[in-house]
């Protein structure tokens, strides 16, 4: 992963909003979820709904997918892969981060 798609998919959950969308959508898993299940779930009106997942989509965090009449919106896992291994590829110089494999990681 580059660093500027790093940044885009970070900046898309740094919003309340995003943030509990992706996380229903991960919770859900591969079958993903329409807009109006999503919508009764979190409490999100649709309207406002659409513009978070617009943005999780255009961060590549979530695809969307025709069925039909409804859109069914899943969390991009391979994507989401990603983004952790970016952030962690560095991780106490390639060494296990437990705290009691390495004490001087924790202390970060």
């Amino acid at each position: 992963m580059e660093e500027r798609n790093a940044i885009l998919s970070l900046a898309a959950l740094a919003q309340v909003a995003r943030l509990r969308i992706f996380r229903a959508l991960v919770g859900v898993g591969p079958q993903g979820m329409t807009p109006g299940a999503l919508s009764a779930s979190l409490g999100v009106p649709a309207s406002t709904l659409s513009f978070h997942l617009k943005e999780l989509v255009r961060a590549d965090l979530v695809s969307q997918e025709r069925d039909g009449r409804s859109l069914i919106y899943r969390a991009s896992f391979a994507h989401m892969n990603d983004l952790l291994g970016y952030l962690t590829a560095h991780c106490c110089q390639g060494e296990s981060c437990l705290v009691a494999a390495a004490p001087a990681c924790s202390a970060n």
